[in-house]
């Protein structure tokens, strides 16, 4: 800043470059919510069973096998 007056070229001095605000790989998922990841299982909120989690398809996608009731993710 040549005056000292906060004027002066553009991209230089303090808050510039990578690690000021929300730099990479930081944030949430999509839709603003937070991605459990491969693993895990579903769960029956109605019996309790209990079936592995299929990477791609959500556990509310998948119906129980005992009940046909939809199954949500164990956390």
């Amino acid at each position: 800043m040549p005056r000292g007056d906060g004027t002066g070229p553009m991209g230089q001095g303090p808050g510039t470059g990578r690690g000021m605000g929300m730099g990479r790989g930081q944030g949430r998922g999509r839709m603003g919510g937070f991605g459990m990841g491969a693993g895990g299982t579903c769960v029956c909120p109605s019996c309790g069973k209990q079936a592995a989690h299929q990477q791609g398809v959500p556990c509310y996608q998948l119906k129980c096998p005992s009940c046909g009731t939809a199954m949500t993710r164990a956390r």
